[in-house]
């Protein structure tokens, strides 16, 4: 899986240390995680982030990775 990610036909989204999900949607997008049952499902709405911190000197921000955490 960890091959097909380095080579961008998958896309590894991590919600918890030791869990991640590989995703075949690897445009930039954002997630719903089902905390009950452990789903997770593509955020189909855009979302804004306003008062974005500046990066530290020297970087730049490359992607933001939003996961909205649900419980029933």
């Amino acid at each position: 899986m960890h091959q097909f990610t380095t080579v961008g036909l998958l896309r590894e989204i991590v919600v918890d240390a030791g869990r991640s999900y590989f995703d075949t949607n690897t445009t930039d997008h954002h997630h719903f995680f089902y905390e009950n049952n452990g789903r997770l499902e593509d955020v189909m709405e855009d979302i804004t982030i306003v008062n974005m911190p500046q990066a530290p000197p020297g970087t730049t921000i490359s992607r933001i990775d939003v996961i909205v955490r649900l419980r029933s």
